[in-house]
């Protein structure tokens, strides 16, 4: 047998083997989402795929979960948007920054406006 008859199997092989382990990366990824996002239960503290935190108020719904992002303040949002649950001191580091903004928004601040463009105007 020459290197020539080899080379194929070889290279099936070894594109084979790594999209194989991919997959089943993948899907145990996969899987372990679906498990945290239908263990969620009212109180827990989450962060969504866009990176809002808050706490679950209402897991009753199949589709959907409701979050509160602020005192008083609720949300809808689906099940697939949560990311993962988050630990009480990520959640503490989210609310001085949010505390921080806030703070930050409450100082004048003076904006220079720039001349309207007219692009009628010949050159």
């Amino acid at each position: 047998m020459d290197i020539g008859s080899l080379m194929f199997p070889l290279l099936l092989v070894l594109l084979a083997v790594p999209l194989f382990l991919s997959a089943r990366k993948q899907k145990r990824a996969m899987a372990e989402q679906q498990k945290l996002q239908s263990s969620l239960a009212p109180g827990d503290k989450v962060m969504t795929t866009s990176g809002l935190y808050g706490t679950v108020a209402d897991a009753s719904h199949d589709t959907t979960i409701d979050i509160e992002i602020s005192e008083g303040v609720v949300t809808r949002w689906l099940r697939a948007a949560i990311r993962e649950k988050v630990d009480e001191k990520a959640a503490e580091a989210s609310e001085v920054i949010a505390k921080d903004d806030d703070e930050a928004e409450e100082q004048p601040t003076t904006a220079q406006v720039a001349e309207p463009l007219d692009h009628n105007a010949k050159k």
